[in-house]
C-alpha cells in the first residue's frame, strides 16, 4: 500500500494508484476468505467456526490436503453427508451415503443387526 501511495505522489496520479490499491485490498481479502483461510488453520494453526446443518449430526471432520471434509448424518432420511467445507460455496465437494445407519449401536461393542 505504501509503495502504490509513493508511486501515486511521485507521479501525480493518484486515482489510478488508490484504485489498484483498493483492488489489491479486495483480491488479498477474497483469496484469504475463500481459500487460503483453512491453509493458514491447518498448517500454522488458526481459529474457523462452521455450522451442523438443522436437523443433522455431526459424526467426523477429517483433512485431505488443505480442504477439511465434514461427516453429517441425516436421521430423518437415513442418510450420511461428506461435505467439503468451502466458504461462499465454491468448487465445493459432497458425497452422499443412502441408508446410512451410523447411530445404530448396542451396548458396549456390539452392533444392532438389521434385519
Amino acid at each position: 500500500m505504501l509503495a502504490l501511495a509513493i508511486v501515486g505522489a511521485k507521479m501525480g496520479s493518484w486515482r489510478p494508484a488508490s484504485i489498484l490499491a483498493i483492488t489489491v485490498l479486495l483480491v488479498g481479502w477474497a483469496s484469504y476468505s475463500f481459500h487460503f483461510q483453512q491453509i493458514f488453520v491447518k498448517r500454522w494453526g488458526g481459529v474457523m467456526t462452521i455450522s451442523v446443518p438443522n436437523g443433522h449430526v455431526h459424526l467426523a471432520a477429517t483433512w485431505k490436503d488443505d480442504n477439511l471434509w465434514v461427516e453429517n448424518d441425516d436421521p430423518a432420511t437415513n442418510t450420511c453427508h461428506f461435505n467439503e467445507y468451502s466458504k461462499g460455496n465454491l468448487l465445493q465437494g459432497k458425497v452422499t451415503i443412502k441408508n446410512c445407519s451410523p447411530m445404530l449401536r448396542g451396548a458396549g461393542n456390539e452392533q444392532v443387526r438389521i434385519p
